[in-house]
Parts: structure tokens; C-alpha cells; sequence
């Protein structure tokens, strides 16, 4: 659950809605919703880079 926390707090820090964040990461809103509830925990490792990008910090501290 650390990892959607982290999700969370970064994308509410930067001002962003999950919708920003999924068009940046490229990936559907829905898709983003279920990692930031914790539906899914383990996002492939494409996937999470994108995520970091799109929110401005590292791979390694999302998952942290």
C-alpha cells in the first residue's frame, strides 16, 4: 500500500488530478485510479518510469 500512498501524495503535492497524471503517463484513468486505491500494487516497470516521470521524481521513491 506504500506504493499507492506515494502515488497519491506526490500527485496531490504537485496539484494534478488522476486524469493529468494518466494522460502524462499515458495510460488510462481507470488504470491510474486502481494503483492509487491499491488494486494493484506491482506495476510493470514501463509502467512505474512513466509514472515517475509524469509526477517529477524517481522510480525509487514511489516505491519507498
Amino acid at each position: 500500500m506504500q506504493f499507492a500512498k506515494n502515488l497519491k501524495s506526490r500527485r496531490l503535492a504537485l496539484g494534478l488530478t488522476q486524469r493529468q497524471v494518466a494522460d502524462l503517463a499515458a495510460m488510462p484513468q481507470p488504470a491510474y485510479a486502481r494503483l492509487e486505491s491499491g488494486g494493484r500494487e506491482n506495476p510493470r516497470i514501463d509502467t512505474l518510469q512513466r509514472l515517475a516521470k509524469a509526477l517529477r521524481t524517481t522510480p525509487d521513491k514511489l516505491l519507498k
